[in-house]
């Protein structure tokens, strides 16, 4: 399996890179090939006069490349010039990664939650499953928030075909993971939709086959707003990583994130990761 890592060489990026725990996770799934892609703005011109993009940027890789070799991966190296995202979403198609992985600051009550523009953009529009590896923000040296990516999994789900693709994910996640909650918000829009098929069983059903992994699985369903209630089982339960599915809004832009995805990429305390429809043909 090949990983996209995106960097910009910041602080934050380091510390999602050079984090040996969440190696080592990537490669419990796995991952036995990253390529690591750094994009220049088009703005950004490697002659501006008294700085060394050129010289730190490959300094930069280099140090990362030799960090991830050291943990046993094969890496290749991307440096490209043009929209972070959409550079970003190309390679993945070009190298045919199974995930991206994009580290983003943790949020801030200052700074309402937001997440950085690449991480909100590729979460709007990646092509391929999205690992939004949350980072400790208003520090010089910062850390990962959730050293393990995938030992305990929130899986949320409303049932419908992307949140089952979703759910495939544990085929290969399940390699890395310990412990599951799986939770499914009932809400005022649901009413009259499948009213005879009980949530705690369908739950159950997806609990069975964790457990047969030998997964330790918890299920909840809660009423209200599907994302505040999700939001807040984060909170509760602490997990790695948040496991969604993303759905289309329509036939043209069947990429962009349905509006609690998108709630739960950007207000999420920990890492999300993001599964895609396919792409439309």
């Amino acid at each position: 399996m090949r990983a996209l890592c995106a960097t910009d060489l910041s602080a934050a990026s380091e510390a999602a890179i050079e984090n040996e725990t969440c190696l080592e996770c990537l490669g419990r799934i796995g991952i036995d090939t990253i390529h690591l892609v750094t994009v220049v703005p088009a703005n950004v011109h490697s002659g501006m006069p008294g700085v060394d993009f050129d010289g730190r940027r490959q300094r930069g890789l280099d140090r990362y490349r030799a960090v991830i070799e050291g943990a046993g991966f094969d890496v290749e190296t991307h440096v490209v010039r043009g929209t972070p995202y959409r550079r970003i979403n190309g390679i993945a198609e070009t190298v045919q990664a199974d995930m991206t992985v994009v580290g983003s600051r943790g949020q801030s009550p200052l700074e309402n939650r937001i997440i950085g523009s690449t991480a909100r953009n590729l979460a709007r529009t990646t092509v391929v499953p999205l690992l939004v590896n949350r980072v400790e923000r208003a520090t010089d040296d910062p850390d990962v928030l959730r050293e393990h990516l995938f030992q305990r999994i929130l899986f949320a789900t409303d049932f419908s075909e992307h949140a089952d693709r979703a759910f495939d994910a544990f085929s290969y996640l399940r390699h890395a993971t310990e412990e599951a909650t799986l939770v499914h918000v009932q809400s005022p829009k649901d009413e009259g939709a499948d009213a005879d098929i009980d949530p705690r069983e369908r739950l159950a059903e997806h609990a069975s086959t964790l457990e047969n992994w030998d997964i330790e699985t918890r299920t909840e369903v809660r009423q209200g707003d599907p994302a505040d209630e999700i939001l807040a089982v984060e909170a509760a339960v602490t997990p790695s990583t948040v496991l969604v599915g993303a759905k289309g809004r329509s036939r043209i832009r069947r990429l962009l994130l349905g509006s609690v995805s998108e709630e739960i990429v950007a207000q999420a305390t920990g890492n999300v990761f993001l599964v895609p429809p396919p792409r439309a043909v």
